[in-house]
């Protein structure tokens, strides 16, 4: 038994800024794509870090939840769902897939939905620039438990020693009536490659555990730097061309980047000559995730 992806949703519309807005609608979207109703999600699990207007209560979570129209009828009869925020910088979307994975094994909820994605406070831009180096998206996967030999393996985790290389914070000090609209980014030199270190010793630890053939592994991983995927596969002995990223126009999409760039993947059938993808998420802290995911036979290479 394992937990594969159902289906994917994404949201990079231009007519709105909100994260919880465009999360909602690549819930829905997810939804759709996989021909589910909102009842049937039992758990939603938010692992955005940077929300609308630096919203603190209630959780995000909640927001993006009735933005989805997921449990907005209290009677009797509906079925039971409840959402959370999983904050942990990059690596939430994986730390999700644990959650969801006990979740499903429990066979309490039929699916779970993951959603991600940050955007800039104030929500008034989309782009990344130096001084908030994150682009707004939302994405969202749709999770359920299956019988057959393909879905997640087990998550492996690393955290770095030290100082956490990347730090965000509203600077109190400084702020005066801005602090909805305002955030400090503030990375430190040499991160980049102490992120680079963590996030291939959990790929290798991911690697070993499932005991795959890489030949057949696509990579997608976090991008904090465009060329960050590209230099982790080179430090993994995966093809270059094996490599798949989300639309970088508009800068790093922070914790939509996986599911992006899964979605692009298989949007274009690209996946087709893959047993296996090697997802890597990898942020503050340093701190890195990494877990191998076995296709469908119909996704990728015959079984």
């Amino acid at each position: 038994m394992g937990v594969r992806i159902k289906s994917t949703g994404i949201s990079r519309d231009t007519d709105t800024f909100s994260i919880v807005e465009l999360s909602g609608r690549a819930a829905r979207r997810a939804m759709e794509s996989a021909g589910i109703e909102p009842g049937q999600v039992g758990v939603m699990i938010n692992a955005g870090i940077f929300r609308d207007s630096n919203t603190v209560e209630p959780a995000v979570s909640a927001l993006i939840q009735k933005a989805a129209g997921i449990g907005l009828d209290y009677v009797k009869e509906d079925p039971r769902s409840f959402s959370f925020d999983l904050m942990n910088a990059g690596t939430g979307v994986l730390n999700a897939v644990q959650v969801a994975q006990a979740v499903l094994a429990t066979g309490s909820a039929e699916h779970v939905l993951v959603v991600s994605g940050d955007t800039h406070p104030s929500l008034t831009r989309s782009a990344a620039d130096d001084e908030f180096p994150y682009a707004t998206a939302g994405a969202a996967l749709l999770l359920e438990q299956t019988g057959e030999p393909e879905g997640f393996g087990r998550v492996h985790t690393r955290a770095a020693a030290g100082a956490p290389g990347l730090e965000s914070y509203v600077n109190t000090e400084t702020m005066g009536d801005r602090g909805r609209g305002i955030m400090t980014v503030e990375r430190e030199p040499g991160y980049l490659d102490r992120l680079l270190a963590t996030a291939a010793e959990a790929a290798r630890a991911a690697l070993s555990d499932s005991a795959v053939d890489k030949t057949t592994t696509a990579l997608i991983a976090a991008t904090p730097s465009a060329d960050f995927p590209t230099r982790l596969a080179a430090e993994l002995g995966i093809a270059a061309d094996a490599v798949f990223t989300p639309d970088l126009t508009d800068g790093d999409p922070h914790t939509a980047a996986l599911t992006l760039a899964y979605h692009a993947a298989a949007q274009a059938d690209s996946l087709a000559g893959y047993r296996d993808v090697l997802f890597v998420a990898a942020g503050a802290g340093p701190s890195a995730a990494a877990v191998v995911y076995r296709l469908p036979a119909l996704a990728g290479a015959a079984a």
